[in-house]
């Protein structure tokens, strides 16, 4: 549990600092975390990007609704979880490891994209979004 240590020293340190506002969103990782880990998931890295991604959607939500304040919150958040989760491929290293999944996939038409994204997302490993892998995919098939 790692990133689990990591957070309870770094709880810890925003509690002597008095940062309020950090310290509510690590007690909230913190415990998915703890919750995760009772019920016998071990993938740490899951429950923070399903809560990071909690978050964006949250932040996006309350900037429909005109609650810049409550959004800027979210995002802060976000941010914060994202700084304990894996640094993002860039977009070439992405593009290299979508077609390396195209080729060994075997997948030729949209039809197969199903195949290739299982192949990509393996790969990827969480460290790109669903959603620029699945644009990319869907263009290396169209190609």
């Amino acid at each position: 549990m790692a990133i689990a240590e990591q957070i309870k020293t770094d709880l810890q340190g925003a509690m002597r600092a008095g940062e309020r506002q950090r310290v509510g969103a690590l007690r909230l990782v913190l415990s998915e975390l703890q919750k995760a880990a009772k019920e016998g998931s071990d993938d740490e890295l899951a429950v923070l990007r399903r809560e990071r991604k909690r978050r964006l959607e949250a932040a996006g939500a309350y900037r429909e609704a005109g609650r810049d304040d409550l959004a800027d919150g979210e995002q802060h958040e976000a941010e914060l979880i994202g700084s304990y989760l894996p640094a993002e491929l860039s977009d070439e290293e992405l593009a290299a490891i979508v077609q390396d999944a195209v080729r060994n996939s075997g997948a030729s038409s949209a039809k197969e994209m199903g195949v290739a994204m299982k192949h990509a997302m393996a790969a990827v490993d969480g460290r790109a979004d669903g959603k620029r892998v699945s644009g990319l995919v869907r263009a290396a098939l169209q190609a």
